[in-house]
């Protein structure tokens, strides 16, 4: 029978010294994420909305989350659909939540605001009840569900936990560290501390891109650095396990090296972003100012959509608006997701396509750049 078990105390960073790591290295990931918001001016705003979506996918996937492109998208839609389908639309809304609200400072009530925005409509009751509460109970990771033994990491008491994170957020709003350095460490220390009984992960990746939107490196658009950290789990993970031990160095390296080839992949769908609107008035080669003609631009920023959502957001009438989706889909730049007639969801393939298309080019890249 257990009778005890050893927890880690992780240390106050909020006066912390970070190593020194390559300022070659983080220069070129900073210009690469302030390059990437340069070119993609002209899609900047829709980028942006594509590029959190991103990052909700491929952080949730590090949770063994799953989902088709087409679940995604009909949760999008607000339709029912898979667990794992409406927890990547949760994950998408608290790291939305944290960012935006993140300009000027990380804040313990924001943290919480999206803690409660990606746990309100998980399956389990019990993890719902804790949705946007800090743990008060001690918990692990590895082991059982029902015991630590044999796990692989045991987070700090629960007593501890707020004054932990409250450290946390006093050496995350400094302005005397760079960076990717901070969030690197900022994100391995929220990781260490697990202030949450579930959802830690998806939360303390949302830091790194509330981190980078604070300090500027980011200030418009959230880099998917979920995807590289997801192309080689058991080196994320051990990397976590190193900063654990005593040494930062190794995460800040790997998150800089993300940074950099997130921002330079994303730059190839910006590019496309600007192509799918010319191919797509190629296909259709609608009158001008149309209500297709007008309708094609709104569909990098609403790529999944209802006729009547489609409508609001273009100020369209709804029977023109149906008329333009109809020709739309006949000329294949729109596809039906959904069979029913009433509310029948919409979505631009290109751009669900482009979700895998991202993913699979940071990971082929970052996979490289590891190996070298």
């Amino acid at each position: 029978m257990l009778t005890q078990v050893r927890v880690s105390l992780p240390p106050m960073i909020a006066t912390l010294i970070p190593p020194t790591a390559s300022e070659r290295d983080l220069a070129r990931a900073r210009f690469e994420a302030t390059d990437l918001e340069s070119v993609a001016d002209g899609v900047l705003s829709p980028l942006a909305g594509f590029l959190i979506r991103m990052e909700s996918v491929a952080s949730s996937r590090i949770e063994h989350v799953e989902a088709t492109p087409l679940a995604f998208a009909r949760a999008i839609g607000g339709l029912k659909e898979n667990t794992s389908a409406t927890s990547m639309v949760a994950a998408g809304a608290a790291i939305t939540r944290l960012i935006d609200a993140s300009s000027d400072s990380i804040r313990m009530e924001e943290i919480l605001a999206a803690h409660e925005a990606l746990m309100r409509t998980d399956p389990d009751p019990a993890e719902r009840r804790y949705a946007g509460r800090l743990r008060d109970m001690q918990n692990w990771i590895g082991g059982s569900a029902h015991s630590p033994r044999n796990a692989i990491y045991v987070p700090p008491p629960p007593e501890t936990v707020a004054g932990s994170l409250d450290d946390l957020i006093t050496f995350a709003n400094r302005d005397d560290v760079e960076p990717i350095t901070q969030a690197a460490i900022a994100h391995a220390h929220f990781e260490s501390i697990h202030p949450f009984t579930d959802g830690n992960g998806r939360i303390g990746r949302a830091l790194i891109g509330a981190i980078l939107r604070r300090r500027g490196v980011t200030p418009h658009t959230v880099l998917p650095v979920a995807s590289a950290l997801a192309a080689d789990t058991g080196h994320y993970f051990s990397l976590l396990t190193s900063y654990r031990s005593g040494d930062a160095l190794p995460i800040i390296t790997d998150l800089a090296l993300s940074v950099e080839v997130a921002a330079r992949e994303a730059r190839g769908t910006a590019r496309a972003f600007g192509a799918y609107e010319d191919a797509w008035r190629h296909q259709l080669r609608p009158r001008a100012e149309s209500a297709a003609d007008r309708i094609l631009p709104a569909l990098l920023a609403l790529p999944v959509f209802t006729v009547e959502q489609l409508a609001a957001a273009t100020g369209i009438a709804e029977r023109s608006a149906y008329r333009a989706v109809e020709t739309l889909t006949e000329h294949h730049v729109v596809e039906a997701v959904t069979e029913r007639v009433r509310g029948r969801t919409y979505a631009a393939m290109d751009i669900l396509d482009e979700f895998e298309d991202l993913d699979g080019r940071i990971r082929e890249r970052i996979t490289r750049l590891r190996e070298a």
